[in-house]
């Protein structure tokens, strides 16, 4: 009944909305401003800068999963890294998630990365726990730090 596939260039408009439908599961819809013309050019060019998963349920979309690759210098490897994870809510508690999670271990694994990471935030706990029953374990003693908007454009003309 799952089915889990590579997105291509024709599920723009369905991970769009997937996208807005996380944003507004996690009350931050008007964070959510990628356009059909960014994820083409970013995720389907030649050079694309993230991959999709879509998680289909009895042949309809039911969720998806955005990755990409970091580099762990300490590792000497590349990373999988997980921007988004959404399974839609009348398609939660079939194994969506878990088995989107599952997929991209293998491929960490057969693309040999040495780790698979991704961030949830503090308030989600059925998701917290859900990834701990998988092996995943929290990462408290490091903190997220972000630049973004105004101060980045700031920063990038700061002199060293």
């Amino acid at each position: 009944m799952i089915h889990i596939r590579p997105a291509t260039q024709d599920d723009i408009p369905l991970i769009l909305q997937l996208i807005h439908e996380l944003a507004e599961y996690e009350k931050a819809t008007e964070q959510a401003v990628a356009t059909d013309r960014d994820l083409r050019r970013d995720g389907f060019s030649a050079n694309p800068k993230f991959r999709v998963l879509i998680a289909e349920w009895e042949s309809r979309p039911a969720g998806f999963a955005l990755f990409f690759y970091n580099y762990s210098t300490w590792l000497g490897r590349p990373g999988l890294y997980l921007e988004d994870l959404f399974v839609q809510p009348q398609h939660r508690g079939k194994g969506i998630g878990k088995a989107l999670l599952i997929r991209l271990a293998k491929i960490a694994v057969e693309e040999g990365c040495g780790r698979f990471e991704w961030q949830v935030l503090d308030w989600n706990t059925p998701a917290v726990r859900f990834y701990k029953s998988l092996g995943a374990r929290s990462l408290d003693e490091w903190s997220t730090m972000r630049v973004s908007g105004e101060a980045l454009k700031k920063l990038a003309v700061l002199d060293a």
